[in-house]
C-alpha cells in the first residue's frame, strides 16, 4: 500500500472517529444519526457537479451499494437501540476487515501476503477486544451481539461493492456521490414516515452536526472509495477500521472516559496491525 493511500485512509479513519463521537455524544441519537446522513446532500451535490458521470455499466453496482448502506444503517440503529455502543461498535467494524478479507482470498482470486493477513487479523482482533475490555457484562447481550454481526456483514458487503463499482465507473467520487445523495434522500424519507419532525430540527439543534458531521462522513467515505481503486479492498477496509483507536482516544482524552490496561493493549495491537499493512509486501 502506497503511503498516499495509506494517509488517505488514516485521515478518513479520524474523521470517521470524530463524527461518531459527535453522534455519540447527542442526547437524541437519532436525530444525530439522521442529521449526518442527511447532511450528505449538499457534498453530494457539489461533488456531482465537478465530478465526471460514472459509467452506465456501474449501474447495477450503484444500486446494490445503496441497498446495502441503508441496510447498515437501519441495522446499526436496531443494534444501538438493543446494546450498549461499546459492544456494538466493536463487534461490528471488527467483523467488517475479516470477512472482508475472507470473501477476497475464497470467492474473488485477490492474493494477499501472509504479512498482510496477518495484520488484518491483528487489527480486526484487536478492535472486536474492545468488545470485551470495554465492558465484561455487554457481551452477554446475544441479541445485540448479533445485531451488531448483521450490521458488520452489511459494512464488508458495501465495502465490496463500492470498491468494485468504483473502479468500474471511472470515477470514485462521482460514484459515491450519487450512491449517497439517493441514500441520503431515502433516509429523509425513512425519517419522515418513522420519526416526524426529526427533519424539522435539523435546522435547529440539529444543524452542527448536520454540517460538521454530514461533511466530515461524507469526505471520510469519498476517501475510502477512492482508496479502493488503488489498493485492494481487503487492505483498505482493515486500515479504515482503526478508526476505532481514534475514538478511544477521544473518549479518555475529551469526554474523559476511563483508560486501563486492557484497552492499552487493544489499541497497541491495532496499531501495530496498521503499521504492519503499511509496509507489508505482496509476495
Amino acid at each position: 500500500m502506497s503511503l498516499t493511500v495509506f494517509l488517505a485512509v488514516i485521515g478518513a479513519a479520524l474523521l470517521h472517529a470524530i463524527w461518531n463521537a459527535a453522534v455519540k455524544g447527542g442526547r437524541d441519537k437519532t436525530l444525530a444519526m439522521g442529521a449526518v446522513v442527511v447532511g450528505h446532500v449538499p457534498f453530494a451535490l457539489v461533488a456531482i457537479i465537478i465530478a465526471p458521470m460514472p459509467d452506465a455499466a456501474a449501474l447495477p453496482w450503484m444500486a446494490g451499494g445503496l441497498a446495502l448502506h441503508m441496510g447498515y444503517q437501519l441495522f446499526l440503529m436496531r443494534a444501538y437501540e438493543t446494546g450498549d455502543l461499546s459492544q456494538v461498535y466493536p463487534i461490528a467494524r471488527g467483523s467488517a476487515p475479516l470477512i472482508v478479507a475472507v470473501v477476497s482470498v475464497t470467492a474473488l482470486g485477490v492474493h494477499l501476503s501472509g504479512a498482510e493477513l496477518l495484520a488484518i487479523a491483528i487489527i480486526a482482533l484487536g478492535i472486536i477486544s474492545l468488545a470485551a475490555v470495554r465492558r465484561a457484562d455487554g457481551l452477554r447481550n446475544g441479541s445485540a451481539a448479533g445485531l451488531a454481526l448483521v450490521t458488520g456483514m452489511f459494512i464488508a458487503a458495501y465495502s465490496l461493492v463500492d470498491g468494485y463499482g468504483a473502479r468500474i465507473a471511472g470515477t470514485a467520487l462521482g460514484f459515491y456521490a450519487w450512491v449517497a445523495l439517493v441514500n441520503s434522500l431515502l433516509m429523509a424519507l425513512y425519517l419522515a414516515a418513522r420519526h416526524p419532525g426529526t427533519l424539522r430540527r435539523m435546522a435547529g439543534p440539529g444543524r452542527v452536526i448536520f454540517v460538521l458531521g454530514g461533511g466530515g462522513s461524507f469526505v471520510a467515505y469519498a476517501l475510502v472509495t477512492w482508496a479502493f481503486t488503488q489498493a485492494p479492498i481487503a487492505l483498505v477496509t482493515a486500515l479504515r477500521e482503526t478508526s476505532v483507536v481514534f475514538a478511544l482516544l477521544i473518549g479518555v482524552f475529551f469526554l474523559k472516559e476511563r483508560l486501563d490496561l486492557a484497552k492499552v493493549l487493544a489499541t497497541a495491537g491495532m496499531l501495530a496491525g496498521a503499521v504492519l499493512l503499511r509496509f507489508a509486501r505482496q509476495s
